[in-house]
Order: C-alpha cells, then structure tokens, then sequence
C-alpha cells in the first residue's frame, strides 16, 4: 500500500533529494560535512514547526531552495559544522530518516 503524501510534503522531500544530489558534486573529502549539514538542518528544522503551520513550512522551503542555489555553485567546496552539529551526527549515525517527508517534517 502506497503512502499518499502532501503538495507540502512532496516539496520538502524534493528539497532534500536536491541537497542530497548537491553533496554529491561537493568533492570528496568535503562530503561526509555536507551531508552532515543537511541531515541536521532538516531534522532540527522538521522538529522546530507544526505540521498544521503551513506559512511557517513554505517559508522554510523558499528559504531552503535559496540556501541550496548557493551551495550548488562550483565554487563553494566546503561548509562549516559545528561541535553541536558532529554531536548530533555521533547519536544518530546509522539511524534511518524516517521522518523526513512525515507530517512533521519540513525544510
């Protein structure tokens, strides 16, 4: 049985496959920092807004594909991730994102 899923939330998990895909051009050794940056800012964001406050998700999601078109630029090879940000990466390393795409996730 198929899980039938929100504009909204067809939007955020097209978001996230964009990161995702964005990393991918990132190089190598900067990869595993990117992918860590995306994980944690859309799991923190997810948990941080009601899925009933719509106005709220869309503004994250403009704010996230702005954020996204500056990271997909050739010329930026590396982000910064902070202390709180590896932390978080240690507790949920190996996990499965299941919320990501759920009624409470957004951008």
């Amino acid at each position: 049985m198929s899980l039938r899923r929100s504009g909204l939330q067809k939007e955020v998990l097209a978001l996230y496959r964009r990161a995702l895909r964005m990393v991918n051009a990132k190089p190598p050794a900067a990869q595993p920092k990117f992918k860590l940056y995306v994980r944690y800012t859309f799991k923190t964001q997810a948990t941080s807004v009601s899925p009933r406050d719509i106005s709220a998700i869309e503004h994250m999601l403009r704010r996230g594909r702005r954020q996204i078109e500056m990271y997909e630029d050739t010329n930026v090879r590396d982000c910064f991730v902070s202390h709180g940000m590896l932390q978080w990466g240690a507790r949920n390393a190996g996990r499965k994102e299941s919320t990501v795409g759920s009624p409470g996730s957004s951008s």
